[in-house]
């Protein structure tokens, strides 16, 4: 017979807004969930049990100091997920979190659906994390965001779809050498037409996307074995080392070997593009 207790989600709440507004965000999880409110600075200093299921970081309009603190906080904290909540939002802010691993990125303010959808996704992962037995064989946690009703036919929704496939097929096959024009064949378009919606839906060229999914293979491979770094370029589809720590060094700032020398010490990686992300923001505000 299986219990009907329910252990509910451990969630780390940091308060980064200029207004200490996060009290306010809490009330629409603390109903599911054992909601902790923390200085972030204090909690890394002493690093408490129990281990929280889930790290929030709640922004209004993210500044240098505070993406930092994410980098931070996932470096110290590598296996516990974070899920970045911010009103200010763009692009350039969503790619950046992308790429630093945040699990869920929301954009404020919530509506009922999209607090459940989260709760429901959050519930999936923590059984995972406190069940580590099956977990292997256990499904996909439903992660991604449902579409409102409102939008489900209309032009942007349809755009998705037809890169859907696309998309499958770079999770795939990226370490492999991919030819753009057969890719758009298999989408059913021409190589300019996918080209240019492949930039427009997802704000970043078809190479560049593939690039980065190279890339965060290789910093994966870094962080996580102790393969020789030519052995990780041709696995995550360079046949050309020096081209591979040439790229590496142009996307993360650093050759792959003073990553992972960096990651080993412990030593926060460069913030060039978080000051990009910054100065984004800062521009987007001003228009």
């Amino acid at each position: 017979m299986t219990s009907d207790a329910v252990i509910k989600p451990h969630l780390l709440w940091f308060d980064l807004t200029c207004n200490q507004s996060t009290e306010e965000l809490l009330l629409l999880f603390r109903p599911a969930c054992t909601c902790q409110l923390e200085q972030p600075r204090a909690w890394l200093q002493r690093r408490c049990e129990p281990v929280p299921d889930m790290i929030c970081m709640h922004f209004d309009c993210p500044d240098l100091p505070g993406l930092s603190l994410l980098q931070e906080i996932k470096l110290k904290s590598p296996s516990t997920p974070v899920t970045m909540f911010t009103v200010q939002h763009s692009e350039e802010l969503a790619v950046w979190a992308m790429r630093s691993r945040v699990w869920e990125y929301v954009v404020l303010p919530l509506c009922a659906s999209e607090v459940s959808r989260y709760l429901h996704a959050l519930e999936q992962l923590c059984e995972l994390r406190h069940n580590r037995i099956g977990a292997s064989k256990a499904q996909a946690i439903e992660h991604g965001p449902t579409l409102p009703d409102s939008i489900r036919l209309t032009t942007d929704h349809q755009k998705h779809k037809a890169l859907h496939n696309a998309l499958q097929y770079i999770d795939q096959h990226y370490h492999e050498s991919i030819d753009q024009k057969a890719l758009a064949k298999r989408c059913g378009m021409t190589a300019f037409r996918f080209s240019r919606l492949f930039k427009e839906v997802y704000g970043l060229g078809f190479m560049d996307y593939v690039l980065g999914k190279r890339m965060d293979n290789a910093k994966d491979l870094l962080d996580n074995s102790q393969m020789p770094i030519t052995s990780i370029g041709y696995e995550v589809g360079f046949k050309d080392p020096s081209y591979f720590a040439r790229a590496f060094k142009h996307y993360a700032g650093c050759t792959p070997s003073e990553y992972r020398q960096a990651r080993r010490n412990k030593v926060p990686v460069p913030n060039d593009v978080l000051t990009q992300v910054i100065e984004s923001l800062a521009h987007s505000a001003e228009g």
